[in-house]
């Protein structure tokens, strides 16, 4: 699996958002999935080379803190920098989740 995954984990689906269009638009990073984990929390998961990616989770991380809100908003982000073949076996990050271009 070449490349590298990013997620980044948010409280509330406007800055799941608001994560996911900073991250499409500040690299070349393909939007793999945008996961409702429980009834407030969002992961959303790209793909890329391990610099975009790395770029657009600084990105997405960014755009979250710029939500006015009094809560904390970000929970936790991460990349995986050229994560072994078994893992796309546990998590939504393979090709055949990537999400189909409008």
């Amino acid at each position: 699996m070449p490349g590298a995954v990013g997620l980044v984990e948010v409280k509330g689906l406007p800055p799941a958002l608001a994560v996911a269009d900073a991250m499409v638009k500040a690299a070349s990073v393909t939007l793999v999935n945008l996961e409702k984990v429980s009834s407030a929390r969002y992961t959303i998961v790209i793909r890329g080379n391990v610099s975009e990616v790395q770029a657009a989770v600084d990105a997405g991380v960014d755009a979250v803190r710029k939500v006015d809100t009094e809560e904390k908003l970000l929970l936790s982000y991460h990349v995986i920098a050229r994560p072994d073949e078994n893992i796309e076996c546990v998590l939504p990050i393979g090709e055949a989740n990537m999400l189909t271009p409008i």
